[in-house]
């Protein structure tokens, strides 16, 4: 049974979103956010949606987008960008100074869902995964715990072997994109940018401006380097 502050009102959700009412069930018809019961919302998928999206006035870039910015963040070539594509991402990334902004632009790299499963799993769920490694941002890891990227394909038969439960409070995060995954693998190694992109939007604030700290620091190299 869910315990009153795991839980928000529509109106209390309206308020934290800054949207009305009719758009809060929208976002719970749509799986955006956790309705529990009638009127009544998962607090975690609330304030993980906010995280995520920020105040709604800036725009996201598309899947393949996204992952050129990262990639050119970490000092990479972009995958499957067009010269034109990528001559007004850098523009655009010049311009960028919040590292909120860019974390919102570019969330929709992947697709983010929370699972449980029993705890003797995790360790074999891991090694499915990419997995950029909190380590890098100087944060502890948690063995308890999983959070990585796997193609999207290949999420069903990862959930249906591992008996996992989509669980909006599970230990188990797993961002689904259509992206190469081993291009995906590569940036994950390369640098600490895509750690701090994942980071930059965690409900734990330490951890939120450890991301955000880095990646300011990214796009002020950036900006150098693009001005050379």
């Amino acid at each position: 049974m869910a315990l009153r502050g795991d839980i928000l009102t529509t109106q209390e959700v309206s308020n934290l979103l800054g949207v009305e009412a009719r758009q809060v069930r929208v976002l719970a018809e749509t799986g955006s956010i956790t309705r529990v019961a009638r009127g009544i919302f998962d607090r975690t998928s609330v304030e993980r949606y906010r995280a995520e999206r920020g105040s709604g006035r800036t725009r996201t870039w598309a899947e393949r987008t996204a992952w050129g910015a990262i990639a050119m963040l970490s000092g990479a070539a972009p995958k499957d960008l067009g010269d034109v594509q990528k001559y007004r991402l850098r523009a655009t990334l010049r311009e960028i100074t919040d590292p909120t902004e860019l974390a919102i632009r570019l969330r929709d790299r992947a697709t983010v869902t929370t699972w449980s499963g029993h705890r003797s799993v995790i360790g074999r769920v891991r090694e499915e995964l990419v997995i950029p490694g909190r380590q890098r941002l100087g944060l502890v890891e948690d063995d308890t715990v999983v959070d990585g990227y796997i193609h999207a394909d290949r999420l069903s038969d990862l959930v249906s072997r591992h008996r996992l439960s989509e669980d909006t409070t599970g230990s188990i995060t797993l961002r689904y994109t259509t992206m190469d995954i081993d291009f995906i693998t590569y940036l994950a190694r390369l640098n600490r940018t895509l750690a701090a992109v994942d980071a930059a939007t965690s409900l734990d604030p330490r951890e939120r401006g450890v991301g955000e700290q880095v990646l300011i620091s990214r796009l002020e190299l950036f900006r150098e380097n693009v001005g050379q």
